[in-house]
């Protein structure tokens, strides 16, 4: 709690992921949208997802998009992702190509997925595919240590 009293952002964005695990969406709305004004991404991300369902907010697509906006920008490859699928749903296709190929680039197997379906359908070339896809791999081979996989055998017995 000292954390969230120096208004410490990622500390203000658990909490609101605590309260939101809690049922208490309202609490969780505010600690987002106070960690989001100092910047945290995730904090973003979170808000672009409720405002996109409408789920104890009302749906908003300007404030989703703003969200989605700042946390793409700030790195998260997730809100990357689903900005590719916005403008996917308005059929500006070159932006959300550009959008998977860098959020591919950051490591999203859901974007890499998409740049080689694009790819596949000739709108992406043979030369932004085989950039994204060795990209992709640099990223995904940076997560890995002999520490993540020993944690990953250790939950499946």
């Amino acid at each position: 709690m000292k954390r969230v009293d120096v208004n410490d952002p990622i500390a203000i964005c658990d909490m609101g992921t605590k309260r939101g695990e809690e049922g208490d969406y309202d609490g969780a709305i505010e600690y987002w949208t106070k960690a989001a004004a100092l910047g945290n991404i995730v904090a973003h991300h979170n808000l672009s997802l409720m405002y996109r369902t409408g789920h104890c907010v009302e749906k908003d697509a300007k404030k989703e998009l703003h969200h989605l906006e700042q946390a793409a920008i700030g790195g998260n490859p997730s809100a990357r992702y689903n900005l590719g699928c916005y403008e996917s749903e308005r059929f500006k296709y070159e932006r959300a190509v550009k959008h998977w190929i860098i959020a591919a680039n950051l490591g999203d197997t859901d974007s890499m997925k998409m740049v080689k379906e694009g790819f596949q359908g000739g709108s992406v070339s043979k030369d932004d595919f085989a950039a994204a896809l060795r990209a992709h791999h640099a990223a995904v081979n940076a997560t890995k240590s002999p520490q993540r996989e020993a944690a990953e055998k250790s939950k499946y017995y």
